[in-house]
């Protein structure tokens, strides 16, 4: 009896055994190859969860299967117009073939040390054939930006001078074929086929910053900030041209509108005094007496204030109204 137990509990530690070592688990951000005396049998598994594996003579190895970033060290390039610069690239990928990246490369490290060491020499190459002015800018739109402002000029009959200024900034910011961007480009496809034979995909390549070397690094910045205050003064200088015509226009359509303003005032004025004056001659037609009496009372309207002094006598015409009523009593 005792015998029967503890083989059962033998059998059952080794079937737990075997089946332990039948079975592996892939997780979802993982890929395997299974590896039978060192070599790898069947395809690749990229399916996450349970798989089942030959105990003992079989092995298990895993790689990632998320996107991997590759962080090259910066590296002093010369550019085609003889300037040297340092360039840090930085790099994304993947493992798209496991067989082949474990037959070429085993591992992460083996692989990353490599790719660095393509991705360096592919990116001197590729720079070493730009000026400098490809890499740090990306499009022309300042070109277009100054030929919409030289439009703007012509459309306005800017003077000559303005028009000058603008050509001689047109003449001083150089055309770029490619730029930055493009050159990433032109990076990441040469080193995608040099990847491809280790089984690894990549998605791209970017120029993360450029920069001098350190020790012209002070003179090129200074360079770079009189080259911008020289286009800055020369755009200014345009713009106070613009402000100061806008408003000379500002100006005289003011005066031109108070002009015209004063001339309609002084018309209806003179009509309304030439109406009143006829009105006026009517009246005294009609009843000259009772013109009076409204005049009079203007008068007295005009004179008589709080601290008015009158010395008349009592006979003087100019009272009648107060006394009589009337101007004619």
């Amino acid at each position: 009896m005792k015998f029967s137990f503890a083989f059962q509990i033998a059998f059952l530690v080794l079937g737990l055994f075997l089946i332990n070592g039948s079975t592996y688990t892939l997780l979802e951000h993982e890929q395997a190859l299974v590896l039978q005396f060192g070599r790898v049998v069947g395809t690749p598994i990229k399916d996450a969860g349970l798989h089942w594996k030959l105990p003992f003579v079989q092995t298990v190895k895993t790689f990632e299967k998320r996107v991997l970033q590759l962080e090259n060290d910066p590296g002093e390039v010369p550019t085609r117009d003889k300037k040297f610069i340092w360039v840090d690239t930085t790099a994304r990928w993947k493992i798209e073939n496991p067989h082949l990246f474990y037959q070429t490369l085993r591992s992460i490290d083996l692989a990353m040390s490599r790719m660095s060491t393509l991705l360096d020499g592919i990116t001197k190459d590729t720079v070493s054939g730009f000026k400098l002015t490809e890499l740090v800018r990306n499009s022309n739109k300042i070109l277009q930006d100054v030929e919409d402002n030289k439009s703007y000029l012509r459309n306005q009959e800017e003077d000559d001078t303005s028009s000058a200024t603008m050509e001689e900034l047109t003449q001083e910011i150089e055309k770029i074929e490619h730029g930055r961007e493009k050159i990433s480009l032109m990076i990441t496809e040469r080193t995608r086929g040099e990847f491809k034979k280790f089984g690894i995909y990549l998605i791209d390549v970017q120029l993360r910053s450029i920069a001098y070397k350190e020790v012209v690094e002070e003179k090129v910045y200074a360079r770079m900030i009189s080259e911008r205050m020289k286009m800055a003064t020369q755009i200014r200088s345009v713009g106070q041209g613009e402000k100061a015509k806008i408003e000379g226009q500002l100006e005289l359509s003011l005066k031109k509108i108070e002009s015209e303003a004063y001339k309609e005032s002084q018309k209806i004025k003179g009509e309304a005094e030439a109406k009143a004056i006829e009105i006026y001659a009517e009246a005294m037609k009609q009843d000259p007496s009772f013109y009076e009496f409204i005049k009079t009372l203007d008068i007295y309207k005009k004179n008589f204030g709080d601290n008015s002094q009158f010395i008349l006598s009592t006979k003087n015409r100019f009272l009648n109204i107060l006394e009589t009523g009337t101007p004619n009593e």
